[in-house]
């Protein structure tokens, strides 16, 4: 099963050496989300991650830089609801329902089904699947290699996110929340739990 991490919403510091260290480590995919900031600043992480990963990396904001970068693909969401007319790479987007993930799965790379589990990130927001309907899902063969479980996803369920039959775990708080970026300068502990987590998906 894929490891996909979606970064911390703002920019900080370390966040450079923090993601690289995770690709080193073996992470499949990161999804670079910073709602509502400059462009300059995601080209400026961009910059300062080695090259050789940047096939690997999904932008959710400033489309544009899939081609300046040569980056995997494109993440559409309410804020940039369709790609630039001319596009024709990779692109994955977020269902938030059944119903909704089989009117759209066969249009997208893949697709990020939320929230499987009650937000780490967002207070008050709950999981909005049942077990029964994740399984049935799973034998009618809408949750497969190309769906990701995002929402709440930790260490503890990560085991059952892979029995649901979903072909990747999308990491956000669970990691982040090992490191303060406002009081942190060592990331070790982030990169010990990104292991974990990989150990567990395998």
């Amino acid at each position: 099963m894929k490891l996909i991490v979606v970064t911390a919403p703002t920019f900080f510091v370390e966040e450079d050496q923090i993601l690289t260290a995770l690709f080193e480590e073996g992470l499949d995919i990161l999804h670079i989300r910073k709602p509502e900031t400059p462009a300059m600043y995601s080209e400026r992480l961009l910059t300062l991650i080695p090259q050789k990963y940047h096939h690997r990396i999904v932008t959710h904001e400033h489309f544009y830089l899939q081609e300046e970068f040569g980056l995997m693909g494109i993440h559409l969401n309410s804020r940039n609801p369709s790609e630039p007319h001319d596009y024709s790479g990779h692109v994955s987007c977020t269902c938030h329902s059944i119903q909704e993930l089989q009117s759209k799965k066969h249009f997208y790379d893949y697709i990020f089904l939320s929230p499987i589990y009650d937000c780490i990130t967002k207070a008050g927001v709950s999981g909005a699947f049942t077990p029964e309907e994740l399984w049935q899902a799973r034998r009618s063969k809408l949750i497969d290699s190309n769906v990701m479980a995002l929402g709440g996803v930790t260490l503890d369920n990560i085991h059952e996110v892979k029995d649901y039959g979903f072909g990747g775990a999308v990491i956000m708080g669970d990691l982040w929340n090992k490191f303060d970026a406002c009081s942190d300068r060592d990331y070790r502990n982030i990169i010990e739990h990104f292991k974990k987590l990989q150990k567990a998906a395998d």
